[in-house]
């Protein structure tokens, strides 16, 4: 075979002598391997995706467990209190501060501890305003009274205080 100008000698067709059925042949199997790599990649992301919704249920469940059996020991203070109903009003009021103490010591494991915003700037973020009043003692914008506490703090608040803000005179 003669070599041809710019030194092919295919006769020119630039495919190293194969003809076309040749080359359709081998564009088809390199479509048909791509298309086969295309569903499996597509099979192991849903089955990715099936196993990552699985073990977020799954960690959803245990920390729920968690959460739950915390909490036990507290119900089971209050059913100890409901049995000595009977008993001395002040020992029954000093076993409903026990618990309640107890819970309160479960919420700050869980990262939600109790705050006393009283004498704080006001943050809207942090407190819910349910009132105002005159204060000649506190500095205007400032908490004089927490209606109901706050648990928690910046982005792991479980919710705002509700206050009463010291107004101007």
């Amino acid at each position: 075979m003669a070599t041809e100008p710019g030194g092919r000698s295919d006769g020119g067709r630039g495919d190293g002598g194969r003809s076309d059925g040749g080359r359709v042949a081998d564009l088809e199997n390199r479509l048909a391997e791509a298309q086969d790599r295309r569903l499996r990649a597509a099979a192991d992301l849903d089955n990715l995706r099936k196993r990552c919704a699985t073990q977020a249920r799954s960690a959803a469940d245990e920390a729920r467990v968690q959460v739950a059996r915390q909490w036990l020991p507290v119900i089971d203070d209050l059913e100890r209190a409901l049995e000595h109903a009977e008993a001395d009003p002040s020992v029954i009021v000093e076993g409903i501060q026990a618990v309640r103490d107890e819970a309160l010591g479960v919420l700050m494991k869980l990262g939600f501890a109790r705050r006393d915003d009283t004498g704080v700037v006001f943050d809207p973020a942090r407190h819910h305003a349910v009132a105002s009043k005159a204060d000649p003692d506190a500095p205007p914008g400032t908490v004089v009274e927490v209606v109901q506490p706050a648990y928690g703090d910046g982005d792991h608040q479980l919710r705002p205080a509700q206050v009463v803000v010291a107004e101007a005179d």
